[in-house]
């Protein structure tokens, strides 16, 4: 059994198809499905059922996952120890934040780190998913969950203000009804988030006519005139063509998180991110 076979069973394991794994690895179906067939050979036995919703560990596969799994750990854990004890200011980071956090908000605080460490490259992350510390699919985390990992140093960054935008001169809603007014929401996978309720129960009348979980995308619809919008007030506020309604309730706020794996936490190129990111955005 080779040892570069294990994350590609791990991967399987965890994403249920040979073209998600390929995805997630950076491979190619084919060749994930050759690795598989390589792998299932050395051990002698089918480590997965393949079924017509996609792959399921069988009973060996099963027996072989928690071993995996903390060899797994292992050598994330040697990584992280390698990297934290490297020294300089290079190399490269990897940050994952949202994307109206990334534009608005992290993105000066990121061109004034290049001007200071020109040797560190910094690779930005926006889309929605929660990427993993402990694997290293990120090593800095800004989001609105707080963490709960106990390997994970973290604290609240900032608390951002919400507000509800309107294109000026289109909409005049009037809180407990919102009969001829449009609303532009977070997607249903977000349905639950605080500012869809708030709008919700505060223009009950208002008809929902576009969802998105991208707050620049809701702002952009906003300024266009598609309807109102619940935005973080550093992105409504900077926003062409959108002003602030008052319904004589605000939204309410949402803290920001910040997190990195412990074993980080001696590495000067990181250390000197964190301390710039708190000393620009922390309240």
């Amino acid at each position: 059994m080779e040892w570069s076979d294990l994350p590609i069973f791990l991967a399987i394991a965890r994403e249920g198809t040979l073209g998600a794994a390929a995805r997630k690895l950076g491979q190619t179906q084919p060749t994930m499905g050759r690795r598989l067939r390589a792998l299932e050979e050395a051990v002698g036995a089918a480590l997965f059922q393949r079924t017509s919703d996609g792959f399921v560990l069988t009973d060996e596969g099963q027996a072989m996952l928690g071993p995996a799994l903390r060899m797994e750990e292992e050598a994330l854990a040697l990584q992280r120890h390698l990297a934290g004890s490297v020294g300089g200011l290079e190399g490269m980071l990897r940050v994952s934040c949202s994307d109206w956090f990334g534009v608005t908000m992290l993105s000066p605080v990121l061109a004034e780190f290049a001007g200071m460490h020109p040797a560190v490259v910094v690779e930005v992350l926006t889309d929605p998913r929660l990427y993993s510390l402990p694997r290293r699919e990120a090593d800095l985390v800004m989001r609105i969950r707080p963490f709960d990992e106990p390997e994970v140093i973290a604290r609240r960054l900032v608390t951002i203000p919400y507000g509800l935008y309107a294109k000026p001169g289109l909409w005049t809603p009037v809180a407990g009804d919102g009969a001829g007014c449009r609303l532009v929401l977070m997607d249903t996978a977000f349905g639950g988030m605080p500012d869809v309720g708030w709008a919700t129960r505060l223009l009950p009348k208002a008809a929902v006519v576009s969802r998105s979980n991208s707050r620049e995308v809701q702002a952009r619809l906003c300024a266009l005139g598609a309807g109102l919008a619940v935005l973080p007030r550093p992105l409504g506020d900077s926003t062409p063509g959108i002003a602030l309604v008052d319904l004589g309730e605000a939204p309410p706020s949402r803290d920001t998180w910040i997190g990195y794996h412990r074993d980080l936490r001696r590495l000067p190129r990181l250390r000197a991110l964190v301390d710039l990111i708190l000393q620009r955005l922390a309240n």
